[in-house]
């Protein structure tokens, strides 16, 4: 179990139970889009409340089940603006597209988690009902289209399919700004005066805890094909990139 997985799973359980002792709570954090610029807090505050045990069961499942390998692929923090993203994405969806009903759930949220799992992992299989394997990629396509189908036709019954859409949206622009971000990191972190290649024949030791998470994953790379192939397996662009990251008895002097 991760960080914010545990914190997260609690908050949810914790205002569950407030729900069912006092009577206000409900109330006072349930999201009505009429009511957004009166009670601008609830954009947040809805994804904390659950209309019922297995409403919050099924939500805190799947937080169970693909939070905390997310988490630990995107670091605690991008995982926590993930979760929130995607719960606000969903509300702001639902007070566009939805109708006027009050909005409560985790289901945005979840929903956005759930994209992030097949984003990085979009041929693991999971199962439905715990029996049908389903490509994670294959699951996020089939809801969506469910989702547009019941929300577009007005079969929605109770269920804020235009949250769901909202929180698969609000992720997939965040991933998307993460793979931007990582793109201009690596590119800052190779720019700047030449520095003679690393020696065919030498690993260099590299502290990964002191290297940015967006580096991380193409360090983790660079250091397994040289434990698989040797030094000579990298590309001239490899060396370069791991030389920023190695300690410095490793790193070549720059060249003038």
């Amino acid at each position: 179990m991760t960080p914010y997985v545990r914190i997260l799973l609690f908050a949810n359980i914790g205002v569950f139970f407030l729900q069912n002792t006092l009577g206000w709570v409900t109330g006072a954090l349930i999201f009505i889009p009429q009511l957004i610029l009166v009670r601008p807090w609830t954009i947040i505050t809805y994804m904390f409340l659950h209309a019922g045990m297995m409403h919050l069961l099924f939500n805190m499942l799947g937080l169970y089940f693909f939070g905390p390998r997310l988490e630990e692929r995107l670091g605690s923090r991008n995982f926590l603006i993930l979760y929130l993203l995607s719960g606000i994405t969903g509300a702001l969806l639902s007070l566009v597209l939805g109708p006027s009903a009050a909005v409560l759930g985790a289901s945005g949220a979840i929903f956005g988690v759930m994209l992030g799992f097949a984003w990085f992992w979009p041929d693991a299989p999971i199962h439905i009902y715990g029996i049908i394997p389903v490509p994670a990629r294959l699951l996020v396509i089939i809801t969506t289209v469910l989702s547009l189908w019941a929300g577009l036709g007005g079969r929605g019954g109770n269920v804020a399919h235009f949250a769901h859409l909202g929180g698969y949206a609000g992720a997939f622009l965040y991933l998307k700004y993460l793979d931007r971000k990582r793109l201009e990191f690596r590119k800052r972190a190779t720019a700047g005066p030449p520095v003679r290649e690393l020696p065919l024949t030498k690993r260099p030791e590299v502290d990964l805890s002191r290297v940015h998470e967006v580096n991380r994953d193409e360090v983790n790379r660079i250091l397994d094909k040289i434990s698989a192939h040797g030094m000579s397996a990298l590309t001239p662009q490899e060396r370069l990139f791991l030389s920023n990251f190695a300690q410095p008895d490793d790193r070549p002097p720059p060249v003038s």
